[in-house]
């Protein structure tokens, strides 16, 4: 199967935060649907592997910003190419918060929900949330961010030809001749299966 088949769906872009305690945190995600209106309940789905995914399971609650095509590579690289294990990214970043006390994202953004766990679902390498949409408000009339719109306008494309591997998802380049099957980018953390070949 070509894995790049799954690129044209249409996915957005969202900085998913959430509190433990005294600390804030966030990553970006692709999975954020509304699944009814009445009552207003959306999924999220969130990889394990992330420290947010920990205190959204812990806290039950979270809020989503909705990035727009104004949000600059910075803030894709700052929330999604790095854990808050090892930095604080809310130090890095204005940040507002929601009445629930969560923060979220006033800048690059076109909207903000917060929202309330009401069940959650065990996907092997993911955590499917449902939940209760509590509040929300637009920021900006810019439109959305897709993949599509990321991938042509906003990921930097590499600079120098070089040869080896390119990952797809985040501009990363792997040098050599052979890429291993089981290689994950260091910048990205996906799979051999989301590089290709350089052109040269």
């Amino acid at each position: 199967m070509d894995k790049k088949a799954m690129y044209s769906l249409s996915y957005g872009f969202f900085v998913l935060t959430a509190k433990n305690e005294n600390r804030d945190n966030g990553c970006i995600i692709n999975t954020v649907t509304q699944v009814t209106s009445e009552p207003n309940r959306i999924t999220i789905a969130v990889n394990k592997n992330n420290l947010t995914h920990d205190m959204v399971l812990k806290s039950g609650e979270f809020n989503v910003s909705v990035l727009s095509r104004e949000a600059s590579f910075g803030v894709y690289r700052l929330w999604g190419f790095q854990s808050g294990r090892d930095v604080d990214k809310v130090e890095q970043i204005r940040v507002c918060r929601s009445d629930n006390g969560l923060i979220y994202l006033p800048e690059g953004t076109n909207a903000f929900l917060s929202a309330r766990v009401i069940e959650s679902r065990d996907l092997e390498t993911h955590t499917l949330f449902l939940a209760d949409v509590t509040d929300g408000a637009v920021l900006s009339a810019e439109e959305s961010a897709t993949y599509s719109y990321y991938q042509k306008y906003i990921k930097p494309a590499p600079t120098e030809k070089k040869k080896g591997f390119v990952c797809t998802v985040c501009g990363y380049i792997y040098e050599g001749d052979v890429l291993p099957e089981d290689f994950i980018c260091p910048v990205c953390k996906h799979p051999a299966s989301d590089f290709v070949p350089v052109a040269g």
